[in-house]
C-alpha cells in the first residue's frame, strides 16, 4: 500500500446494456446506454459541487465506457469533451474467458472457478484474466506518478483496488464493496466517501 497524498475524485463509468444484464464486460468495449449518459452528467455535475473541475488532470481508462462518461461529464460542466489523459493501467479487472458472461453462466459452465472465486475474490485469476491483486500491481505505478489532486473515469474494478491502495481498505472488503454510477467517490488521506 502507499502513502499517497493527494486527493482522487473517481468516477466510475456509466451504466452499459452489459451491466443492466449482469454481464462482465471486463475489458470489452461496450458503450454506455441512455441511463449511463445521464449517469456520467450526474457525476460531473456532483465534482463540481466539490472542487472546480477544470485546473485539474484527468486520467481516464482508454475503453468506450470510460471515454464516454468523461466527456459527457466535462461537457456537463462546460469543459471541453477532450483534454484527459488516457492511461492504460486503469483499464478494468479482466474477467479473461468469463468476459460476456453472467455470473449464472458462469458458475454453469465453471463451477469450480466460480467456486474458487467466490472462496477469493481478491486473489483468484480467472481464465486468461487477472486477479485482483494483479490489478494492484499495474494500479501502484501508475499512482506512483500521480503528482497532484486528480480526477479518475474508470472501473469498479479499479475503484476497488485504489479503495485498498488508497483508501485503505481491507483487501476482503474492498472487493466487496459496492462502486456506485452517477456519483463520485473521493480518496484521501487513507479515507473514502460518496458525494
Amino acid at each position: 500500500m502507499t502513502d499517497f497524498r493527494h486527493r482522487i475524485y473517481f468516477i466510475r463509468h456509466g451504466e452499459t446494456d452489459w451491466n443492466r444484464e449482469g454481464r462482465l464486460q471486463g475489458q470489452r468495449d461496450i458503450p454506455l446506454n441512455d441511463l449511463g449518459r445521464a449517469q456520467a452528467e450526474e457525476a460531473g455535475r456532483r465534482l463540481a459541487t466539490l472542487v472546480a473541475p477544470h485546473p485539474l488532470p484527468w486520467h481516464v481508462s482508454p475503453l468506450l465506457r470510460t471515454q464516454e462518461t468523461a466527456k459527457r461529464a466535462r461537457l456537463s460542466v462546460e469543459m471541453a469533451d477532450e483534454g484527459y489523459l488516457l492511461e492504460d493501467r486503469l483499464k478494468e479487472l479482466s474477467f479473461g474467458r468469463w468476459e460476456g458472461l453472467t455470473w449464472r453462466e458462469v458458475k454453469q459452465s465453471d463451477p469450480a472457478g466460480a467456486a474458487r472465486r467466490e472462496a477469493d475474490k481478491w486473489g483468484m485469476v480467472p481464465p486468461d484474466g487477472e486477479s485482483y491483486a494483479l490489478l494492484i500491481a499495474r494500479l501502484q505505478p501508475w499512482l506512483d506518478t500521480v503528482t497532484q489532486d486528480c480526477v479518475v473515469v474508470a472501473h469498479g474494478g479499479v475503484a476497488r483496488g485504489l479503495l485498498h491502495l488508497v483508501g485503505k481498505l481491507d483487501p476482503l472488503v474492498a472487493a466487496e464493496s459496492d462502486i456506485w454510477q452517477g456519483r463520485l467517490l473521493v480518496l484521501e488521506h487513507g479515507q473514502h466517501r460518496w458525494v
